[in-house]
C-alpha cells in the first residue's frame, strides 16, 4: 500500500445466520484488523441505561425493562410486522451509523478496517464499503447451527432466512468468500490469506 492513501481500506463483512460471520470476524482481528460490529453496538444501546430505550419504549410500549430491550417483547410487536420492523429500523440505524462514523474517525490510521454487518446487502451497506467479504457454509451445516440456539425454532428460522438475501447469491455479490464447512484451521488460513493479499494491494500490469 502506499503512503499516500489517506484513509484505510474497508471491508464489509456478512453472512446468512448460522454461517459462521462472527467466528471469521474475530480471525480478522487476530489479524489486527480493527472490527465495527453493528450487533453489538446495538446491543449496548439497548442494554441497561442504553441511549435508545426511552426512544424504543415510547414507539413500542412495553418493549422495554429494568434490563433494557426485552427482545421476547420487542420481537413479539416487529417479528411479523413489516411496518414495526421499518418503524424500528428507523430508530436503530441511524444511531449505528453515529457510532460507525466514530469508530472510522478512531481508526483512520489503520490499513484495513472491518464492518461486521449482518444485513449488508439488505441495508445498502454494501455499496459503501472496498471489499465485500461473504461467510457461507453448507445448508445442512447452516440449519443444524442455527436450530441449536437456545429459543431457536423452525418458524423463526425461516422467518429469518426469507428477510435475509439468499447466501446463493451473497456469494454470487461478494468480491470474497470465506467458508466455514471445512475446519477452523482452514478458515483461519483463508483469512489471514485474505488479510495479506487486501494488505498487499492491487498489483499493476503494464
Amino acid at each position: 500500500m502506499s503512503e499516500a492513501q489517506s484513509s484505510p481500506q474497508t471491508i464489509g463483512l456478512t453472512g446468512s445466520i448460522g454461517m459462521g460471520k462472527s467466528t471469521v470476524a474475530a480471525m480478522f482481528e487476530e489479524c489486527g484488523v480493527p472490527i465495527f460490529d453493528a450487533d453489538a453496538e446495538v446491543r449496548a444501546m439497548q442494554g441497561p441505561g442504553g441511549p435508545l430505550i426511552p426512544i424504543i419504549e415510547q414507539a413500542f410500549p412495553g418493549s422495554t425493562g429494568p434490563k433494557g430491550v426485552d427482545r421476547d417483547a420487542l420481537g413479539a410487536q416487529v417479528f411479523a410486522d413489516p411496518d414495526a420492523r421499518a418503524k424500528l429500523e428507523a430508530i436503530v440505524h441511524p444511531a449505528v451509523a453515529d457510532k460507525r462514523a466514530e469508530f472510522i474517525e478512531a481508526n483512520t490510521n489503520q490499513p484495513l478496517i472491518l464492518f461486521d454487518i449482518p444485513l449488508l446487502f439488505e441495508g445498502g451497506g454494501h455499496a459503501m464499503v472496498d471489499h465485500i467479504v461473504v461467510v457461507s457454509a453448507p445448508e445442512d451445516m447452516q440449519r443444524e447451527r442455527v436450530l441449536a440456539r437456545p429459543g431457536m425454532s423452525e418458524q423463526k428460522f425461516q422467518h429469518i432466512l426469507q428477510i435475509q438475501v439468499p447466501d446463493v447469491e451473497k456469494r454470487a455479490r461478494a468480491d470474497h468468500v470465506i467458508y466455514t464447512g471445512v475446519s477452523l484451521e482452514e478458515t483461519k488460513a483463508s483469512v489471514k490469506a485474505l488479510v495479506a493479499e487486501l494488505l498487499e494491494g492491487p498489483t499493476e500490469e503494464n
